[in-house]
Parts: C-alpha cells; sequence; structure tokens
C-alpha cells in the first residue's frame, strides 16, 4: 500500500482549472482588461474601472468614446479663462457659478450666474439673474435672455471674462499618423516675436494672444517683486495692437500714472509706461 504522505515521484500533472498555473508570458497581440484609462482631457492615467478622472474629476460615462491613447487634446468645447486655465462643456445644460457645474471662484460671480447648454455643436449661454450681469460682445444680457455664442467669443461674468474655444484643427494637439503627438526637430525660437516686454533686467518675448504675468509660477512672464500679485494680469497681442488688463491684482497697475480698473481690457503703444509697484515696465515692437 502506498503512503499517501510520502513524495512520489511520477508524470508530470495535468491541467487543472481551478488552480493557478505558472506559463508563458501573455502575447502583446491579446486583448487584455488591465488597461489603464486616460482621461481625454487632462491625460491623467487612472485604475480601471473607476467612473471619474482621480485628477481633474471628468465623469468618463460622459467623455466621447473613442482610443483614450489617442483621443485630442481637446474633444469638447471648452471655457478658457484669462489664466489659461480651461473648464471642459459637456453635452447638455453647465451651470455657471461659484456652486455650479463650472465652478468660478470669483467675488463678481453669482453662486449660479449662468447656464451654458451645448446641443448639436451649438454653444448659448443664458443669464440666471446673476447679481452683477453676464455679457456677451459688449451687451449684457435680461434674465432668463440666451444667446449663441461662436468660437474664440468672451463672456464676462459681472467683469470676470471666460472665452470660448471650439474643438477643431486649431484647437488640437499636433499629432502624427500613429496618433501619438509628433517630436519637434527642434526646440522653438523667440527671436521673431512680434512684441517684447522690456523689464528693468531683461526683455521677455509675447507670443500673439494672452501672456499672463504675475509673480506666481505657471505665468506666461513671471516677475519676482513683491509687490507684483500672484496672478497680475494679461497682456495681449492682437492684430489690432497690444491690450493690457490688470485681473484685479492686490496693489493694482498703473498706465502713465494713471491706474486701470480691474478686468478693463486697456490699449498700449511703445510710448507707454506701466508701473506696477515701484518696478516700470514698457513694451517694444519687434522692428523698433
Amino acid at each position: 500500500m502506498q503512503d499517501p504522505n510520502r513524495t512520489q515521484m511520477g508524470s508530470p500533472p495535468t491541467a487543472d482549472p481551478n488552480k493557478t498555473m505558472m506559463g508563458s508570458a501573455p502575447s502583446l497581440n491579446v486583448t487584455t482588461t488591465i488597461k489603464p484609462v486616460q482621461c481625454p482631457v487632462c491625460k491623467a492615467f487612472n485604475p480601471p474601472g473607476v467612473a471619474w478622472c482621480n485628477d481633474c474629476g471628468l465623469i468618463f460615462e460622459m467623455a466621447l468614446p473613442g482610443d483614450a491613447f489617442g483621443a485630442p487634446a481637446v474633444q469638447l468645447p471648452v471655457l478658457v479663462e484669462a489664466t489659461g486655465r480651461e473648464h471642459q462643456l459637456r453635452p447638455g445644460a453647465n451651470v455657471v457659478g461659484r456652486a455650479g457645474d463650472i465652478v468660478i471662484d470669483d467675488t463678481r460671480v453669482s453662486r449660479r450666474h449662468c447656464q451654458i447648454d451645448l446641443n448639436d455643436g451649438a454653444v448659448t449661454v443664458l443669464d440666471l439673474g446673476s447679481t452683477n450681469g453676464t455679457t456677451v460682445a459688449g451687451q449684457r444680457l435680461g434674465a432668463g435672455e440666451s444667446r449663441t455664442l461662436g468660437n474664440a467669443e468672451r463672456v464676462s461674468l459681472g467683469g470676470f471674462e471666460l472665452t470660448l474655444s471650439l474643438p477643431g484643427e486649431a484647437n488640437k494637439t499636433l499629432q502624427a499618423m500613429s496618433g501619438r503627438t509628433s517630436a519637434m526637430a527642434a526646440p522653438p525660437t523667440t527671436s521673431d516675436a512680434p512684441v517684447w516686454l522690456v523689464l528693468p533686467d531683461r526683455e521677455e518675448p509675447l507670443r500673439p494672444g494672452q501672456n499672463t504675468f504675475g509673480r506666481r509660477d505657471g505665468n506666461s512672464i513671471v516677475i519676482a517683486d513683491p509687490y507684483v500679485s500672484g496672478s497680475h494680469g494679461v497682456i495681449e497681442v492682437a492684430d489690432d495692437g497690444v491690450y493690457l488688463t490688470d485681473t484685479g491684482s492686490t496693489n493694482g497697475t498703473l498706465l502713465n500714472e494713471a491706474k486701470i480698473a480691474p478686468n478693463m481690457r486697456t490699449k498700449v503703444s511703445p510710448d507707454d509706461t506701466i508701473r506696477l509697484g515701484s518696478l516700470e515696465i514698457k513694451i517694444r515692437l519687434k522692428d523698433s
């Protein structure tokens, strides 16, 4: 009689479907279910099975279908603040305010300031009876009045400005045929900048569009001065000139010794002097 406690040598065991078996590594050609979920907005990777992005909070059930690893950087319209921060518009109604679907933490904005609807690619804005009003293209909307928004059109919520950016070729990250962002052959140069900001110790190129400036890292131009706010203002290089906007700084911005009102877009020229506390700066055109 065989002893059941004795180790026996014999033929290799047969495959038991109830036991974990060691074998060869899985083939790369086989689809697996452990693939992480990449957010189509902020590009952060999330564990499988999560309902929303752990980084930006996007609800994946409402995201557009498609391959997340080859998704374009912008799939839905976005509202862009002067600082460059983006708020994605989801299909349907989007309440904007200090306590809305899109949260704007600014005292000029009501708790439920306006509603922006995205339906069949069309974007409309509706004022919800806000205290300081909703203005589009210089025209203030009445309570309950709506208006269609176009690409690059600005909406002012009591002075807090948002710009609509619609999806399109100009708004997408440049991608190669493989779906990956293509590498640049050489780093960009700044020698062809149309406008320069002249500081006491250096000159900074200003790109076309909005250039944020302030003491905090993350601005287009960082100015390490104690009288400069973390997010002090914006200098915009437009087709018809250069514009300066103070975005609610603590110590304000002076233009030729006159203080400019917060969030007022003011045109400046190379002859003008901009003062931030004790710091004087100017703009210089490329050909001057």
